[in-house]
């Protein structure tokens, strides 16, 4: 099949979106569409400057024998402003308000579009930082997880509060509760991670940081190291926040349950630099 260079730019764009963050030779493109790779060079250049100007990420081109070109999605500060005023938008509303200080947040979760979105703000923050994998706890941080190594090209692994017989032999801790100060487990497989990996971990809701601070003792049963932390929404904390340096999209500032009143602002993206690059 003879390829014209329209078809080419297509297909060529369509492969590296669907292939962040992996390293792909010239010879692929070269012989997939059977052209020299002085042309490839060209096409790449049209590719690369049409990403960069839109902002829909960079190209990295590695030279040497085992070089190849490399996709980093990237997001304008525009584009996650809308992001964080879809979330307060449709998070805002009254009905989503439950007992205990929570917001019903699980159709949210669930709308695959949106997740996408968040999912590229997160791996453009993180996307410099060599993410080797996505942690999360089952269950609500699973959609979010997943979201983040779509776009980071990386796996993600669930942590659990119980045992499964599908998971093997398992590594399990006690933590301290944040919000409620009581003890809790949470445990992994053992063939989830290996040693030395750099894990970003992530949820939906973080009030004081207990189950994100349980997750990060758990990566040092594992010998890994923390990489970052992603909360989606985080709750105006009153009291010490058990972990550090984590990004969040949103922060919830009040919640009136007599009122029916939920006031939502920013989360702290901008002030961590999560905008950078």
């Amino acid at each position: 099949m003879k390829w014209k260079r329209s078809e080419r730019l297509v297909d060529m764009t369509r492969h590296l979106l669907e292939n962040p963050h992996s390293l792909i030779p010239l010879t692929y493109f070269s012989e997939r569409y059977q052209a020299a790779k002085s042309s490839i060079s060209e096409d790449l250049s049209i590719v690369k400057e049409t990403f960069e100007e839109n902002g829909t990420g960079k190209l990295i081109t590695v030279s040497g024998a085992a070089g190849g070109v490399k996709y980093i999605p990237r997001v304008t500060e525009s584009e996650v402003r809308e992001v964080m005023a879809v979330i307060k938008e449709s998070l805002g509303r009254s009905d989503r308000l439950l007992p205990g200080g929570y917001l019903y947040m699980t159709d949210f979760l669930g709308n695959p579009k949106i997740m996408d979105r968040i999912g590229k703000v997160f791996a453009s923050a993180f996307g410099d930082m060599e993410i080797d994998v996505i942690m999360t706890v089952a269950t609500k941080g699973i959609s979010i997880a997943h979201a983040i190594a779509r776009h980071l090209n990386v796996p993600v692994v669930i942590v659990r509060r119980d045992s499964k017989v599908t998971e093997g032999s398992t590594v399990s801790i006690n933590y301290v509760s944040g919000s409620t100060r009581r003890i809790q487990t949470m445990l992994l497989s053992k063939r989830s991670m290996k040693s030395g990996q750099r894990v970003l971990i992530t949820d939906d809701f973080m009030k004081a940081g207990g189950t994100m601070a349980g997750m990060k003792n758990l990566l040092e049963e594992f010998d890994c190291v923390l990489a970052g932390i992603a909360v989606l929404v985080e709750a105006e904390h009153t009291e010490e926040v058990l972990v550090d340096d984590y990004l969040s999209l949103v922060k919830l500032r009040t919640m009136n349950e007599k009122d029916r009143t939920i006031e939502l602002e920013e989360g702290n993206y901008f002030k961590k630099g999560g905008n950078e690059g």
